[in-house]
């Protein structure tokens, strides 16, 4: 599997930063895990997912010791890079002021965010799944860049693979407390003819959560987990009954030392 990483031209473009939105190519996983696993929360063998990891840290030019990530629980709660951990915290963003460490989530059809201030230094990872990104974990991500010195207006945003409005259907009680949350919401939701179904656009939803954090250089990668099996999927996984699954992990490190 051979298929390219993806990136986003507004943080490739940024000095001193690098950056990934890893498919599955170059990991060393089989099976139903072929590839660049990245998900020490999966069944797969724990050499393969550590030395995947190393390999996703090195596509960033960090150090392969230097990968944090946090055990995600689709919250708002954000972590602190810059802080010693001796085991993941229980959160779904990571912030981070230090330069050649690479922060990253994980997903598997929820939305990877990557931020990047580089003149403040800040850099930033949010798992974005509908609950995260419902529950405010986009505003928090750029509430814990801005205390560390971050200005909103310099912010760049870039959501990356996740599963596309296409292949995104959900069940007529799931609108709910999106529109309890703001009417507009509705625009995210796509009725499904002679069903009572919906298709919800997580992406956009996503980027518009971005724009009411006053971030508005922002972007979506394009690719629909879902349908490209160049990538993890829960919802493929699913359908296709198999026991278990991968997780694509999407990285930002800072490479400058200023």
């Amino acid at each position: 599997m051979q298929h390219p990483h993806a990136t986003a031209d507004i943080l490739t473009s940024v000095p001193g930063i690098r950056h990934g939105f890893l498919s599955r190519a170059g990991g060393v996983s089989e099976g139903i895990y072929a590839g660049l696993n990245c998900g020490a929360g999966s069944n797969d063998d724990a050499d393969r997912v550590t030395e995947n990891r190393a390999r996703a840290a090195r596509l960033v030019d960090a150090p392969s010791g230097n990968l944090r990530t946090v055990y995600q629980i689709h919250s708002a709660e954000v972590a602190d890079a810059d802080t010693v951990w001796s085991e993941p915290p229980r959160a779904d963003a990571i912030v981070c002021t230090r330069a050649n460490i690479a922060v990253g989530v994980l997903a598997a059809d929820c939305a990877p965010v990557l931020f990047a201030d580089p003149e403040a230094g800040v850099i930033a990872a949010a798992h974005a799944g509908w609950r995260g990104a419902l529950g405010g974990v986009i505003v928090a991500t750029v509430t814990a860049m801005t205390a560390r010195g971050a200005v909103r207006e310099r912010i760049s945003a870039a959501v990356g693979p996740c599963i596309g409005a296409a292949s995104y259907e959900v069940g007529p009680e799931f609108p709910g407390p999106f529109l309890d949350d703001d009417a507009g919401n509705t625009q995210f939701f796509t009725p499904r003819p002679g069903s009572d179904r919906f298709l919800f656009d997580l992406a956009a939803y996503v980027q518009a959560r971005l724009a009411a954090a006053g971030i508005e250089r922002t972007t979506h990668t394009g690719q629909d987990t879902y349908a490209d099996e160049n990538f993890f999927s829960y919802r493929r996984s699913c359908h296709r009954n198999e026991p278990d699954y991968g997780r694509n992990i999407s990285l930002i490190a800072r490479t400058d030392e200023a």
